[in-house]
C-alpha cells in the first residue's frame, strides 16, 4: 500500500547531471537558511522594528523582478550550467560580505539591504537557468518525481538550517550563520563544476526586450499557466507572515523556539513529499493547485488565532502540506507542457510568481502588523488568500479544469520527448 504513495528516488540513481546538482543545490540551501534566519535577526537586534525587518522584502523586490526577467532571458541563450556556477559564485562572495559585516564592533544596517537585494538579483540570474535544466536532463515521465526531490532536497534544508541556525546564532551570534552559509557555496560549487554543460538547443539572438516579451506574451497566452501564476502569487502575497517571525516567537514567550517557526511549515511539506507519489496519477492539476492554497490560506489563519506554542506549529506544518500540494502540481505544469525554447523565459516568469509574493507578502505583513497587531495581520492574510484565489480560479476555467491527460500543451511535449534522440532527451 504504501509504494503507491512513497516518493520515488529513481532519478537519482538514473540521472548523473541530476544527482550532481541535486547535491550541490542541498548543500547551498542548507546554507542559505542560516542566511535567512540571520538577516532579519539582525535587523531586529538592530532596530528592534516591525518595519524594519518587513523592509527587507521591499529591498529584495525590485532586484528579483528585474533580474528574475533577465535571467530567464539568459537561460535561453546562454550555457545554462555556467549560468548556474558563475551566480553561485556571486552569492559567495555576497556571503563574505555579510560575515565581514557582522564582525565590525557596529555592523552596518544598510549592508544588510544592499546584500539583501544582491542576494534577490543573483537568485533571480540563477533560479531560471537552473530550472530550466530539469527538463533537460530527466525524461518527460519522470519529471513530477524529480521536481518531488527538487522539493525533498530544499525541505530538508528548512527544516535542519532554520533549527541549527536558530540554536546557533542565539548562543554564538549571526556571524556564525554567515560563516557557514560560506562554507555551503564552497561545496556547491565543486559539485557544480562537474556538470555538464547545457547550451540552448536553438540559439536566441533576439533582442533582450523582445525576447522577454515574446515569452510574456506566450504565458499570457496560456490561460492555464496563468492561472498557476496568479493562484501563488495571491497565496503567497496575502498570507506569508514571516517577517513576522521574530516578533511572533517573542510575543508567545519561546524566543528559543524561534527555528522551529521557520521549520514549522516544511514539516507538513516533507510529508507531502515523502508520500508524493500519487501526484502522478492525479490528472486534474488545477484542480489540485486551486483547493491546496485555499487550505494554505485557511491554516495560517488558524495559526494566526492560535496562543499556544504547539498549535501555531501544527497549524503551519497543516498550511506548509497544502502549499506543497500546490507546488508540486504547479512544477508538474510548468515542466511538461511548456517547450524547451521558452523554458527559460517561463521559468523567470515562474520565479516572480513564487518569489515576488513572499518579498511583497513580508511588507504587507509587517505593515499591517504596525497598523493593526501581529494577530490582525496573520488572520486577515489568511482570510485574504482564501479569497483571491476562488476569484482567480471562477475566472479562469482553463486553468481550473486543467488536465494533464488531455491538455494539448502537456500531449504534444509528451510526444516530442518519446521522438527525440536519447542524448536530446
Amino acid at each position: 500500500m504504501f509504494k503507491k504513495f512513497a516518493l520515488d528516488i529513481s532519478p537519482l540513481r538514473k540521472y548523473r547531471d541530476f544527482r550532481l546538482l541535486w547535491s550541490s543545490g542541498l548543500v547551498s540551501y542548507l546554507g542559505s537558511m542560516f542566511t535567512y534566519v540571520a538577516l532579519p535577526f539582525q535587523i531586529k537586534l538592530l532596530t528592534n522594528s516591525f518595519i524594519a525587518v518587513g523592509l527587507m522584502g521591499a529591498a529584495e523586490l525590485i532586484p528579483l523582478i528585474i533580474f528574475g526577467l533577465y535571467g530567464g532571458v539568459l537561460a535561453d541563450s546562454v550555457d545554462r550550467k555556467k549560468m548556474v556556477w558563475a551566480t553561485e559564485f556571486g552569492a559567495l562572495f555576497i556571503s563574505f560580505l555579510l560575515l565581514a559585516n557582522s564582525l565590525l564592533p557596529k555592523p552596518h544596517l544598510i549592508l544588510l539591504y544592499i546584500c539583501g537585494a544582491a542576494f534577490a538579483a543573483v537568485d533571480g540570474l540563477q533560479r531560471p537557468s537552473a530550472d530550466a535544466i530539469l527538463p533537460r536532463i530527466v525524461s518527460h515521465d519522470d519529471l513530477p518525481n524529480a521536481s518531488a526531490l527538487m522539493s525533498l532536497r530544499s525541505q530538508f534544508g528548512v527544516i535542519a538550517g532554520p533549527a541549527l541556525a536558530g540554536i546557533l546564532i542565539s548562543t554564538v551570534g549571526v556571524k556564525a550563520g554567515y560563516a557557514v552559509d560560506v562554507a555551503s557555496y564552497v561545496i556547491s560549487l565543486i559539485f557544480l563544476w562537474r556538470v555538464s554543460a547545457f547550451p540552448p538547443r536553438e540559439k536566441n539572438d533576439a533582442p533582450i526586450m523582445q525576447s522577454l516579451f515574446e515569452g510574456i506574451r506566450y504565458a499570457a497566452s496560456r490561460k492555464d499557466l496563468l492561472g498557476t501564476y496568479v493562484v501563488d502569487l495571491a497565496a503567497m502575497f496575502f498570507a506569508m507572515p514571516t517577517a513576522l517571525f521574530p516578533f511572533w516567537a517573542d510575543e508567545i514567550h519561546a524566543r528559543w523556539a524561534l527555528g522551529f517557526f521557520y521549520a514549522a511549515g516544511t514539516i507538513g511539506s516533507i510529508l507531502v513529499t515523502l508520500t508524493s507519489k500519487w501526484i502522478n496519477h492525479y490528472p486534474h492539476h488545477g484542480r489540485a493547485i486551486t483547493f491546496a492554497a485555499i487550505g494554505w490560506g485557511a491554516a495560517i489563519s488558524v495559526a494566526g488565532a492560535m496562543k499556544s506554542l504547539w498549535l501555531i506549529i501544527f497549524f503551519l506544518a497543516v498550511a506548509g502540506g497544502a502549499d506543497m500540494i500546490s507546488a508540486l502540481f504547479r512544477s508538474a505544469i510548468w515542466n511538461q507542457s511548456i517547450p524547451d525554447e521558452y523554458r527559460g523565459r517561463l521559468a523567470g516568469i515562474e520565479l516572480l510568481s513564487y518569489s515576488v509574493g513572499p518579498l511583497g507578502g513580508q511588507l504587507r505583513s509587517g505593515s499591517v502588523a504596525a497598523l493593526t497587531s501581529r494577530r490582525s495581520s496573520v488572520i486577515s492574510g489568511g482570510l485574504l488568500c482564501i479569497g483571491f484565489v476562488t476569484l482567480a480560479s471562477s475566472l479562469l476555467p482553463k486553468f481550473r479544469k486543467y488536465d494533464v491527460r488531455s491538455n494539448e500543451f502537456a500531449v504534444k511535449q509528451r510526444l516530442l520527448k518519446q521522438v527525440l534522440p536519447d542524448e536530446e532527451k
